[in-house]
C-alpha cells in the first residue's frame, strides 16, 4: 500500500457531528465496549498465575534433565502472557483506579517478569501518542536498529552493519530482547522520569534473586545456563512475534505529515486476523487498530469494536489493514529489507 494511497486529508465533518473520532468514540460508547471486564480479568490472571507457578513447581519435580529445556520454552511463553497483563495493567483495562493498576503493573512486570514498570509505561505512552513518528516514537528510535530509509542513510557504525542485513538479522536480534529489557530496566531507575525507583528496583532485584535462585536450585550449573540462555531467548522471540506485527512495515509518519488523532492511529498500524487462538497468544494486541484508538478497551471488547472501527473507516475513506499473521510477518520482513537497500548499495 503506497503512502499517497494511505494518506487522504481529513474529511470536514457536518457542522454538530463533532470530528470523525468523535463520531466513532460515540458508537463505540453506544456499544457498550469501554465498560470494564473485572471477570475476564479475573480468570485471566488466575491462569497465567496458575501456570507460573506451576512452570516452577514442574522444574523442581523433572530435576536433572535436558527435558528441562521444554520447560524453558514454555515458561517463557507464561512469562510473556505476565507482560501482556501488565500492559493491560497499564492502559487501566483491568482496575478503575490508577493506583490499583500501578501496584498490579509493579507486582506482574517488576516482581513475575523483571522488566521495569515505570520505564516501559514511560515508553509505551510516548510510542502511543506518536506511533511510527520517525522523532517522536521511542520504538523506531535509530539507535542499533533502523527503521526506515532515511535512518539507514544517517547510520553509522554498527547500525549500517546491521542495517545493511536486517531482515536476516532481525529473528536474532528479537531472542536478546528479553536481556535488553531488563538491561534497560536496571537502567532506568537513575532516571527522572521514574516515580518510584527505590521500590522499583527492590522488586527487580528481588525478582532475579528468586529466578536465578530457584533454576540453579534445582539444575546442575551447565543445565541451569542452558535454561536461562533458552528461556531468555524464547522469551524475546514470543514479545517481538507478538509486537512487531502491530506497526513494523506500515506507514511511517514525518514531521511534514498532518495527520488527525483517527487516520494517525490507525494508518500506522496493522490488524491481525486469526480468532480466538491468535487473540490469546497475542494478548488482543491484533487488534491493534481499536487498541490504539481506545487504549483503555478491556481485551474481550476488541473484536466488536474492530467491526464497528472497520466499518466507519470505509464510510470515511480510510484505509484500514487487516492481514493473517504469517501475512504480517512477509510483509515486516519485506519492509526491512528495503530498509537496508540505500545501505547495500553505497548510498
Amino acid at each position: 500500500m503506497s503512502t499517497e494511497t494511505m494518506i487522504k486529508a481529513p474529511a470536514r465533518s457536518r457542522q454538530g457531528e463533532g470530528s470523525d473520532f468523535a463520531q466513532l468514540s460515540r458508537r463505540i460508547a453506544a456499544e457498550g465496549l469501554l465498560d470494564r471486564r473485572k471477570g475476564y480479568y479475573a480468570a485471566r490472571s488466575g491462569l497465567v498465575l496458575a501456570a507460573f507457578a506451576g512452570g516452577w513447581w514442574a522444574v523442581f519435580a523433572l530435576g536433572d534433565s535436558w527435558w528441562q529445556l521444554g520447560l524453558a520454552a514454555g515458561l517463557a511463553v507464561v512469562f510473556a502472557q505476565v507482560g501482556l497483563m501488565a500492559h493491560d495493567l497499564a492502559h487501566r483495562q483491568v482496575f478503575d483506579t490508577r493506583r490499583s493498576s500501578e501496584i498490579g503493573g509493579l507486582l506482574a512486570a517488576n516482581l513475575l517478569m523483571g522488566m521495569s514498570y515505570g520505564w516501559w509505561m514511560n515508553k509505551h505512552t510516548r510510542h502511543h501518542a506518536n506511533p511510527n513518528h520517525e522523532e517522536r516514537d521511542p520504538d523506531v528510535a535509530p539507535e542499533l536498529v533502523v527503521w526506515s530509509q532515511g535512518q539507514a542513510r544517517r547510520a553509522k557504525g554498527a547500525s549500517r552493519f546491521i542495517g545493511r542485513w536486517l531482515a536476516f538479522l532481525f529473528v536474532p536480534l528479537l531472542m536478546l530482547e528479553g536481556l535488553n529489557l531488563s538491561f534497560n530496566s536496571f537502567r532506568a531507575l537513575r532516571r527522572p522520569m521514574m516515580k518510584r525507583p527505590v521500590v522499583e528496583g527492590v522488586l527487580l532485584v528481588a525478582h532475579f534473586v528468586a529466578y536465578f535462585g530457584l533454576v540453579f536450585a534445582a539444575l546442575p550449573a551447565g543445565k541451569a545456563v542452558a535454561f536461562i540462555a533458552v528461556h531468555q531467548a524464547l522469551l524475546g522471540l514470543y514479545l517481538g512475534c507478538v509486537f512487531a506485527p502491530n506497526h513494523k512495515g506500515m506507514l511511517m509518519v514525518t514531521p511534514e505529515m498532518n495527520l488527525d488523532f483517527l487516520r494517525r492511529q490507525v494508518l500506522t498500524s496493522r490488524n491481525v486476523r486469526g480468532g480466538a487462538v491468535i487473540d490469546a497468544v497475542m494478548g488482543g494486541l491484533n487488534y491493534q487498530v481499536e487498541h490504539h484508538l481506545f487504549p483503555s478497551m478491556p481485551t474481550p471488547a476488541l473484536g466488536r469494536a474492530a467491526r464497528i472501527t472497520r466499518e466507519f473507516c470505509e464510510e470515511k475513506g480510510i484505509a484500514y489493514y487487516e492481514v493473517g499473521l504469517m501475512r504480517s510477518y512477509r510483509e515486516i520482513f519485506g519492509h526491512l529489507h528495503r530498509t537496508g537497500e540505500p545501505l547495500r548499495s553505497g548510498e
